[in-house]
């Protein structure tokens, strides 16, 4: 049976704030408050719900990854290294301040304002040589 991810719940220290801040960086609508989520909609129509954690509650980082067009990929790359925010070409951060070109795209690790693991890339892993 086909499926598709209709939306799923990203922890958050301030569920607005971090909605707010990962619509800015990667272009998107104005986030959507309802109940206690803040919504973000991906191109695909996937929901990023973010909501806040118990004060007594940590964020468990989690690992996001975004496929996005080359020209998106220039802005999104540009407003990282414009925030001065760490990144990688790889997921073990062993190559700090570069990109990956793996499957003939780019690509990019970084943290997100909670700590969530990141990553923008312009080709599906196995899309290329």
């Amino acid at each position: 049976m086909p499926f598709e991810l209709n939306h799923t719940i990203v922890a958050a220290r301030d569920a607005e704030a971090s909605a707010r801040w990962f619509a800015d960086l990667f272009g998107g609508a104005e986030p959507e408050h309802w109940a206690p989520f803040w919504q973000v909609v991906t191109a695909n129509g996937v929901g990023l719900d973010f909501a806040t954690v118990r004060a007594d509650a940590e964020v468990v980082p989690q690992h996001y990854a975004f496929l996005v067009g080359e020209d998106d990929f220039d802005r999104m790359y540009g407003a990282i290294v414009d925030r001065g925010l760490e990144h990688w070409a790889d997921p073990g951060q062993r190559h700090p301040g570069e990109i990956n070109h793996n499957d003939g795209g780019r690509g990019v690790y970084f943290l997100s304002n909670d700590g969530h693991y990141l990553e923008i890339i312009t080709r599906p892993y196995g899309s290329g040589s």
